[in-house]
């Protein structure tokens, strides 16, 4: 199985490609505010690249839960540095850009990003799948409940295995039928979005399920609130949880596994690679 973007191919092999998570907000819940300065900005992704990152997102708008939305412009101003930062230093390296507004996207991906993670699986700005199409983008398409405003008020799921499959299902065959090719499809269930403690751990339980739909399957679990309340951890405690979580993942089929900590999920999918290899 393989993505692949306008100027290159992403290969899926016998481990999950780990993506690093470089946040560039002032309020994210695990690292806001801590990387958007150019000397951080710069260390961090150094870090990414130093220990093995296979792919990098950039956000530059928070989507914690109860997150107020940013305008357009805040968000150019925070993510474009940080896409020229990872080129500066890494001229191939794939990289995501976390957003739902489609002129962010654009820009983004015309200053060196190659693929666009889209938490509202092309929702909420209608112009996003003309954008991912004319810059022949992969697109990851999550599931969400509501927006990140209000998407842990009570969320409520008769089967929510059932429900997330038919929800991205729809939005494949949306996204398809409007011209993007379905081998540019990314999926992910949305762990933490809009979900409880119990609905995460029955996603993660049947993580193989979504191999149905025939994509990739992206998980973002890294420090997680489910993990904090399991564990009475506080967010930055969580990274040794979240590589155990990776490995785990790894075993269920995921191909990209987005976390904040890159040397720690890779070390995990490296030993499960070893062990698979071995005869």
């Amino acid at each position: 199985m393989q993505i692949v973007t306008k100027n290159k191919t992403i290969t899926f092999g016998l481990r999950p490609l780990v993506m690093g998570i470089l946040n560039v907000t002032p309020d994210s819940f695990s690292d806001g505010g801590r990387f958007t300065q150019a000397e951080a900005l710069a260390t961090q992704v150094k870090s990414m690249l130093d220990s093995g990152a296979d792919l990098i997102d950039v956000g530059g708008e928070s989507t914690r839960p109860y997150a107020e939305p940013v305008s357009e412009h805040e968000e150019l101003r925070r993510v474009l540095p940080a896409i020229a930062c990872i080129r500066a230093l890494h001229r191939n390296i794939p990289i995501s850009i976390d957003t739902t507004k489609a002129e962010v996207a654009r820009q983004a991906l015309k200053a060196g990003a190659d693929i666009i993670n889209d938490v509202s699986a092309l929702r909420f700005d209608p112009k996003m799948i003309r954008i991912a199409i004319d810059h022949e983008a992969p697109v990851i398409l999550m599931h969400m409940r509501k927006t990140p405003k209000d998407m842990q008020d009570e969320p409520v799921y008769h089967d929510i295995i059932q429900e997330i499959m038919d929800f991205l299902s729809e939005r494949i065959s949306s996204a398809t039928q409007q011209g993007l090719d379905r081998e540019r499809i990314i999926v992910d269930p949305g762990l933490g979005f809009g979900k409880t403690v119990a609905h995460n751990l029955t996603i993660l339980k049947n993580l193989r399920a979504f191999k149905d739909l025939g994509c990739p399957l992206l998980i973002g679990h890294s420090r997680k609130g489910f993990i904090g309340k399991l564990l009475a951890l506080e967010a930055q405690d969580r990274d040794l949880a979240t590589a155990m979580l990776s490995a785990y993942c790894a075993t269920q089929g995921a191909n990209i596994l987005r976390v904040h900590d890159v040397g720690k999920t890779m070390q995990a999918v490296r030993l499960y690679e070893a062990i698979l290899q071995t005869p």
